[in-house]
């Protein structure tokens, strides 16, 4: 047990990375790090994805038919009325509000990669160094003013998430209080990270609601046209014929806007979900092996083993991007 109270298991310097040196300097890394990151930064998947819907729905139809028959102006507005109309039934004002200002996450890329976790693991180990050179007080400073803190400045990637730098400073105070149990801590931060789960999967959920009921809207809109058509029946058959197939379309674009464009959207917010709750779980395993005792080199190892494999730093990268920020 340390005078600042942290039961710190394991003397100073007990452990050392023991690594060959590392093949690509820091930089190096860093560049061909962000590289890697170009496509998911930018959502040319999801664009790619329209293009061939569109270019396999249209493009195949206009081989054989004319695209102005799928131009029924009336039948578009009323299956988008009808989107709205169900959205805002279905919905309280919290999960419109929420459900709204999250569609934009699926057109902006993610920022969740490996750049972004680099920052984050050099971020906790400096603070736990400090912690275990200078004992727990010495990031009071930093904890209650991260905004001002010569720590956090040093990472603006990470600092730039408001909610992941709350979740960290908030553990990161009660570790200053002390008098702590590392199992009761584990399951307040359990169920912390499972709260953030619930509301994070709302929008998700919701647009993926509306897709569901698009194509049911499309089939209401084909009968009404269809209604139309019956009240028509002494037409002759090519004015006829005309009237039910802009009737069909309206079951066409139902499905079409669904499958097609609605239900990728949910899909891309669900995928960002899962991606934004893997910070937090870093954060949990590498402030938790620090109060069991764990050297800070070994604590960030924790965390850097969480790590989905397409964002996870090999060792040589961690250890020589965190050498480089201490120097």
């Amino acid at each position: 047990m340390s005078h600042s109270g942290v039961p710190w298991r394991h003397a100073p310097g007990a452990f050392k990375f023991l690594s060959p040196p590392p093949l690509f300097p820091a930089r190096a890394v860093a560049v061909r790090a962000r590289r890697s990151e170009t496509l998911r930064s930018f959502p040319v998947f999801l664009i790619i994805g329209y293009v061939i819907i569109l270019a396999a729905s249209l493009g195949t139809y206009a081989v054989h038919g004319s695209l102005a028959a799928l131009w029924v102006p009336m039948e578009y507005i009323a299956i988008i009325g009808l989107m709205i109309g169900g959205f805002v039934a279905g919905n309280g004002p919290k999960a419109i509000k929420g459900t709204l200002g999250s569609l934009s996450l699926a057109v902006k890329g993610s920022k969740y990669n490996k750049a972004l976790y680099v920052d984050l693991l050099a971020l906790l180990f400096e603070i736990l160094a400090k912690v275990r050179k200078e004992g727990l007080m010495s990031i009071e400073n930093d904890i209650e003013n991260p905004d001002s803190s010569p720590i956090f400045s040093k990472y603006p990637s990470v600092a730039a998430d408001h909610h992941a730098v709350e979740f960290m400073t908030d553990y990161l105070r009660m570790m200053v209080g002390g008098n702590l149990n590392a199992f009761e801590i584990e399951n307040l931060m359990d169920m912390e990270i499972e709260t953030h789960h619930q509301e994070a999967h709302t929008a998700p959920h919701v647009v993926s609601k509306v897709a569901d009921a698009v194509p049911a809207f499309g089939i209401v809109v084909a009968v009404m046209g269809v209604v139309n058509v019956m009240g028509s029946v002494g037409q002759p058959p090519a004015v006829l014929g005309k009237m039910i197939g802009g009737a069909l379309v309206g079951t066409f674009l139902g499905i079409l806007v669904s499958y097609g464009f609605v239900a990728p959207i949910a899909s891309q917010l669900e995928q960002k979900v899962e991606e934004s709750g893997k910070i937090y779980q870093v954060i949990k395993v590498v402030l938790l092996a620090s109060m069991n005792g764990y050297a800070p080199q070994v604590a960030v190892e924790f965390g850097r083993k969480v790590l989905y494999s397409t964002d996870r730093p090999g060792f040589a990268e961690l250890e020589q991007e965190i050498k480089s920020r201490k120097g």
